[in-house]
C-alpha cells in the first residue's frame, strides 16, 4: 500500500489528504486568516509560512513524514507542457519561483511536495497543472502576430472529469470525443478529442463565457479604449477581468447562492438577466466545440462547483443536448485527481514525465 499526502494551496487556503493507494483517510482545508497573509508581499513569500501549517498538521494528526510513500502537490503556471503526472525536477523550482507564466497559490504546490519529500528521500510529483497544453495548430491562431491563444483552464478537474466520464460510457477515455464545460468561479470549456484537449477557452483572462469572478470575452476595441482612458490603472483593468468581472461586476457578489436568493425571493430581474447570459454564453461556447470535434461528441460533461445548481444544468442541457447526451459530475476532485495522479505511477500503470524535457519540446516549437 502507497501513501500519498497530497497538498493543494488556495489563495486563502491550504487542502491537505492523505491517501492509502486511492482511497482517503485523512483530508482537511487550513483557512489562512487575511492578517496572516498580509505581510507577504507576494505569493512566493508564502513559502516557508505554508510549509510550517503543513509539518505542524502532519505533527497534530501523528503522520509521520518517513511514513508517506510520496508527495503531490497542484502544478502551478509552468511552461506549456502536456497532460500528465510529473517528476518534481530542478527547472520546474525555478520557473515556480520564478513565474515564468505568472504568480498563482498553485506555485506553491511543487515547491512545498519537494521540500518534504527530499527530507526522507521521497518522489515529490505534481499532476495536469493549469497549462496542459495540447492544442491543435489552428487553436493557437490570433489575428495578430504579436498575439497568441494560451492554454489555461483547470485542467486536473478536466482531465479527471473525462476519466470518470469514460467510466460511465464504458469506453476509454483515449476512445471519445467529449466537450467538458468546467462551471466555477472562472469557466473553462474545452474540446476533448481521443485524450487530447485540442481546444480551450484561456480561463484565467479574458476569454469565453463570463463567470461568477471573471469577464470573460470583452469587445477589443471598448477594452483598448478603456485601457487608454486615463480612468484605470494598469492594475485594475487586469482585475476587472480576472477577479472582478462577471457576477462581481454586474452584481457586486461572486456567490452563486446570493444570486440565486435574489432571483427567488426578491425577483431581481437583473440577477436573472445576468444570470442567463452567463448560461447563453456558456451554451455558445458548447456549440463552438462541437464544430471543432466536427459534430462527432460522445458526450457534454457538465462539471465544477456550478454544475450543481439544478437550474444552470437543465438550462444547459436543453440547448446542447441535441448535439449528445449530457452527463453531470459536479464538484472538483482536485485532491482525489492529485492522488491517482501519483498512484497511477507509484503502481506502475504510467510513468513520471519529465518536466525540463517537455518544456523544452514546447520552446523549441515557437
Amino acid at each position: 500500500m502507497f501513501k500519498i499526502f497530497v497538498i493543494n494551496p488556495g489563495s486563502t487556503s491550504t487542502k491537505l489528504a492523505l491517501y492509502n493507494d486511492t482511497r482517503c483517510a485523512f483530508d482537511t482545508n487550513i483557512h489562512h486568516p487575511g492578517n496572516e497573509l498580509a505581510p507577504f508581499p507576494d505569493i512566493i513569500s508564502q513559502y516557508d509560512y505554508r510549509r510550517q501549517v503543513i509539518e505542524s498538521v502532519l505533527r497534530k494528526e501523528n503522520i509521520p513524514v518517513q511514513d508517506i510513500d510520496a508527495f503531490v502537490g497542484r502544478g502551478g503556471l509552468l511552461k506549456p507542457i502536456p497532460a500528465g503526472t510529473y517528476a518534481v525536477d530542478q527547472k520546474m523550482l525555478d520557473d515556480l519561483r520564478q513565474g515564468v507564466q505568472g504568480q498563482h497559490a498553485s506555485n506553491l504546490g511543487g515547491l512545498l511536495a519537494f521540500e518534504l519529500a527530499r527530507i526522507n528521500n521521497r518522489p515529490a510529483f505534481i499532476v495536469d497543472p493549469v497549462v496542459v497544453d495540447e492544442l491543435n495548430e489552428f487553436a493557437r491562431l490570433a489575428g495578430h502576430p504579436d498575439f497568441c491563444r494560451r492554454s489555461i483552464f483547470h485542467a486536473l478537474n478536466h482531465k479527471a472529469v473525462g476519466r470518470k466520464a469514460a467510466t460511465l460510457l464504458a469506453r476509454k477515455y483515449s476512445e471519445l470525443n467529449l466537450i467538458i464545460a468546467h462551471l466555477g468561479g472562472g469557466i473553462s470549456i474545452a474540446a476533448h478529442e481521443h485524450g487530447r484537449v485540442t481546444d480551450v477557452n484561456n480561463a484565467l483572462d479574458g476569454e469565453g463565457p463570463y463567470s461568477p469572478e471573471r469577464a470573460g470575452t470583452l469587445p477589443a476595441g471598448d477594452l483598448v479604449r478603456l485601457c487608454f482612458s486615463g480612468k484605470y490603472t494598469r492594475e485594475q483593468v487586469l482585475k476587472m477581468i480576472t477577479g472582478r468581472g462577471g457576477f462581481v461586476a454586474w452584481l457586486g457578489t461572486n456567490n452563486l447562492v446570493d444570486v440565486m436568493q435574489r432571483i427567488e425571493e426578491k425577483n431581481d430581474i437583473q440577477a436573472q438577466v445576468i444570470l442567463n447570459g452567463m448560461i447563453y454564453q456558456v451554451v455558445k461556447e458548447i456549440g463552438a466545440m462541437c464544430a471543432v470535434l466536427k459534430g462527432q461528441v460522445d458526450a457534454i460533461v457538465l462539471t465544477g462547483g456550478i454544475a450543481n445548481n439544478s437550474y444552470i444544468t437543465d438550462q444547459i442541457t436543453d440547448r446542447v443536448s441535441f448535439i449528445a447526451p449530457v452527463l453531470l459530475i459536479p464538484g472538483e476532485e482536485e485532491m482525489e485527481a492529485l492522488a491517482f495522479g501519483a498512484y497511477r505511477v507509484l503502481s506502475g500503470d504510467e510513468a513520471a514525465k519529465n518536466y525540463a524535457n517537455e518544456a523544452k519540446v514546447y520552446d523549441n516549437k515557437l
